[in-house]
């Protein structure tokens, strides 16, 4: 195996009693040998559905080995996210690809073929990606409508006539299936949450966000927007500091709040 690079050995910077217990089924083959791994909740037993959070991976694992030197779903921030998802009570789920368009759609559709036996509630799926997998994880909503989605320091929608997402797209590779889409397409009832970096790095990704918040709060849609003012890019394992350990907190907080009955 390739040496990693340094960027996929880090870890969230926040913990969770129980996430380092989570039960993890791998190697569950969904399409053409690509395999889901499932990390269920500390204990879990088999006798009620319980919801999912799917994380989006909107490049190849081919790219990922080759700038990486491993797959995403073995991303250490991944498997601590996945980690933290199960000790929050909520199944995760990560994937090897090697579309990375269809991915999503084709994990989805195993799971909700299969939601009987993996012990998953099929209406309440939730979304997760940041930085350029968001792109993908919007085509995810709009054409899924999940039951919820987070969207981490990302780049969004072209909006107003920018070519920002269009031209990082062809710069670092990942697929963009919302392209020539608008908020106006999106479901109206599934909730967004946007976790801005204030300090993000990346050219012209928070004046994306920025627009997206603008003509979604215009929209009226139902939006929750967390600005962390200092962070940088990544900053859920590249900035260890309480905002970081709170805002990750009031993510897994969303998260429950709209898959779990009330």
């Amino acid at each position: 195996m390739s040496q990693r690079h340094p960027i996929a050995t880090k870890p969230v910077v926040y913990r969770l009693q129980g996430m380092d217990d989570a039960i993890v089924r791998r190697d569950i083959e969904y399409k053409d040998r690509q395999i889901i791994d499932i990390y269920y909740p500390p204990g879990f037993c088999h006798d009620i559905p319980i919801p999912a959070l799917l994380f989006v991976f909107a490049g190849s694992d081919a790219g990922a080995e080759r700038i990486l030197g491993c797959k995403f779903k073995e991303i250490e921030s991944y498997i601590c996210w996945s980690r933290l998802a199960a000790a929050s009570g909520i199944a995760a789920i990560t994937y090897t690809n090697s579309d990375p368009a269809a991915g999503p759609f084709d994990v989805l559709a195993h799971i909700r073929r299969n939601a009987k036996t993996l012990m998953i509630d099929a209406n309440r799926i939730a979304v997760w990606a940041c930085s350029g997998n968001v792109p993908l994880a919007l085509s995810v909503v709009l054409e899924e409508t999940p039951r919820c989605a987070v969207l981490c320091y990302g780049y969004l929608l072209d909006l107003g006539g920018s070519t920002i997402v269009a031209d990082s797209m062809r710069k670092w590779g990942f697929v963009n299936p919302s392209a020539g889409k608008s908020v106006a397409d999106l479901p109206r009832g599934v909730p967004l949450m946007i976790v801005r970096a204030g300090q993000d790095e990346m050219p012209g990704l928070n004046e994306t966000m920025d627009r997206f918040v603008a003509e979604a709060l215009h929209a009226n849609l139902n939006l929750t927007l967390v600005n962390h003012p200092a962070a940088p890019h990544a900053f859920d394992i590249m900035d260890d500091s309480s905002q970081s350990q709170e805002i990750i907190r009031q993510i897994l907080s969303f998260l429950r709040f709209h898959l779990f009955p009330r």
